[in-house]
């Protein structure tokens, strides 16, 4: 089974890898892949825990693993054994990652295909182009409000999007999924704070992607979080196992932290 310090190891190595998000999702990915199953989840319980005792390449490292978890599923042999097993482990943290069912609140897939169809005239293709080339923010505006999720992708790479306007698309309300899944799988997006707030607060988000948000929120986030009835109760009770493993009642408290010279 890994240690903390093998968790340190892996953190510190995918923390370091050049090339952007993609490569150290990847690389998370890999590191899952090739673990033995019980493994893996010792080694994302460690990083939680690291990461909620505030060692920054554990923080950096577990965004990827949570990207990877989401995006990279199909790269993992063992991956949806990975709740069940968390369960036998009593890694509760763990197995709050595999969150299922429907979101809170759910738009009707009908009625978000009138309101598009309302609203623009325009082929699929052209407001796919538009969406990525267009110079007007007002138009962007428009378009950020499609939920199409292929034109929120291309919404998601025009260079002149701002992160005020995606926490817009991020919270809003009421939303089908798949708009605001994209926006978690954007590399350049859902590193964001700010962004990653408006998604996990928006009760439009399905529980198994938002489980993959909650553990990057800071204690004031998972606070609000634990205390908001709109939301879903999977990620309210996930939240509050986090915070008490910070404050140091959970598990993790049977076997203190050391601070690392470098990352202190």
């Amino acid at each position: 089974m890994p240690t903390q310090e093998d968790a340190r190891t892996v953190a510190r190595f995918i923390h370091a890898l050049s090339g952007g998000p993609e490569v150290r999702r990847k690389a998370a990915a890999r590191e899952l892949a090739w673990r033995d199953p019980l493994d893996s989840n010792e080694l994302v319980g460690h990083l939680i825990a690291l990461s909620r005792a505030g060692w920054g390449p554990a923080s950096c490292a577990l965004s990827d693993f949570m990207a990877a978890l989401e995006q990279e599923a199909e790269h993992i042999p063992h991956v949806a054994s990975l709740r069940r097993l968390a369960h036998v482990q009593s890694l509760d943290t763990v197995a709050d990652l595999f969150a299922q069912g429907p979101a809170k609140l759910e738009m009707d897939p009908d009625a978000a295909a009138r309101a598009d169809a309302n609203a623009f005239s325009q082929s699929l293709g052209h407001l796919k182009q538009q969406a990525r080339l267009t110079r007007d923010p007002d138009t962007l505006s428009r378009l950020a409000t499609v939920s199409n999720p292929t034109v929120l992708r291309n919404v998601l790479i025009n260079p002149r999007l701002t992160e005020e306007l995606v926490v817009r698309i991020a919270a809003r309300r009421p939303a089908r999924p798949e708009p605001l899944i994209e926006i978690w799988k954007s590399p350049r997006w859902s590193v964001r704070h700010a962004i990653r707030r408006a998604l996990v607060f928006n009760p439009y988000l399905p529980p198994e992607t938002g489980a993959k948000i909650v553990p990057l929120l800071n204690t004031a986030d998972l606070r609000e979080l634990v205390s908001n009835a709109a939301l879903h109760p999977a990620l309210r009770a996930q939240a509050s196992r986090l915070l008490a493993e910070g404050n140091g009642t959970g598990p993790a408290a049977a076997s203190p932290i050391p601070r690392h010279r470098g990352y202190d």
